[in-house]
């Protein structure tokens, strides 16, 4: 195997971006929902995302600058307000979920953009997106900046007050039925993949003996 030594530093922002996030891969998607000060809600996805810790439960996602090195709508929204909802896609919202990847002007609301549904949080002021089977209400912990400039990382940490879960998506053992989620993820360039039954294997852990 021939390999070839990269340096992310002789990269353009674009250049870099693309190769990460098709070395990285599939990564979950955090479909984000937000509160702006005046009550106007925002919703984006990020795959930049994954589970923090669970003592307490807390999750994690990357809501890198825009183009023009400006912070987006998300984390806007965050650092004002301190809170925010993970929702989960499943393969039959994944359209849906990429329209709201779109651009839209400060203020422009996803859920009426794309037809989805607002459903009330019980903690915190943002909403649910009614349609999706999983969500976690979120309270800011900590928001750690790394880099300046376009792409540049603001890593979102959050705990996870209270859950929203499908009860058909809902084993006996309180966990999430893996092989009915329907869950989708994010590859590189415009690939997405989908993970069903046949595409998954099961390993269980090592135990000393």
């Amino acid at each position: 195997m021939q390999l070839r030594v990269i340096h992310p530093s002789e990269l353009s922002p674009r250049e870099a971006h693309a190769l990460l996030i098709s070395c990285i891969a599939p990564r979950p998607i955090a479909w984000v929902s937000t509160c702006a000060p005046n009550g106007c809600t925002n919703l984006a996805p990020y795959s930049y995302f994954n589970a923090g810790g669970s003592n307490p439960m807390s999750v994690v996602f990357s809501c890198t600058n825009g183009r023009d090195g400006n912070p987006k709508d998300t984390l806007r929204n965050v650092q004002a307000t301190g809170e925010f909802v993970v929702n989960i896609a499943p393969y039959w919202l994944a359209e849906k979920m990429n329209q709201t990847s779109f651009e839209y002007e400060y203020g422009v609301c996803e859920f009426e953009q794309v037809g989805l549904t607002r459903a009330p949080s019980l903690y915190v002021a943002p909403p649910r997106v009614a349609e999706s089977p999983i969500a976690m209400e979120c309270k800011l912990f900590q928001i750690i900046p790394h880099g300046t400039g376009p792409t540049a990382a603001n890593y979102i940490i959050g705990e996870v007050i209270c859950l929203h879960i499908a009860e058909h998506l809902l084993k006996p053992e309180g966990v999430v039925d893996n092989l009915a989620a329907d869950f989708i993820g994010r590859m590189g360039e415009s690939w997405y993949v989908r993970a069903t039954p046949e595409a998954m294997f099961r390993m269980e852990r090592p135990t000393r003996g």
